[in-house]
């Protein structure tokens, strides 16, 4: 997803809640996480993704990017078919 501003990266999410997005953060030091995950909620500053854990016990993980972490390039969101 390529966005000009924050309010624009806002809308695109809100209108793909509960889609499937494959996630590629960056973690620092030349190192990526790439899972996939569930757009859950989105609120004025981030959004949240269900990320599955594949673990009885936790069956997934919440975890949430700001909108500038998309224009920045630290976090890169594909959707999923």
């Amino acid at each position: 997803m390529r966005q000009a501003n924050v309010n624009q990266v806002r809308e695109v999410l809100g209108n793909h809640i509960g889609q499937k997005v494959r996630i590629r953060a960056n973690m620092g030091r030349h190192k990526y996480d790439v899972s996939e995950g569930v757009i859950s909620e989105t609120y004025p500053s981030i959004f949240l993704i269900k990320v599955d854990t594949g673990i009885q016990e936790k069956p997934y993980n919440m975890v949430s990017f700001s909108y500038t972490d998309v224009l920045t390039n630290d976090v890169q969101l594909t959707l999923c078919s």
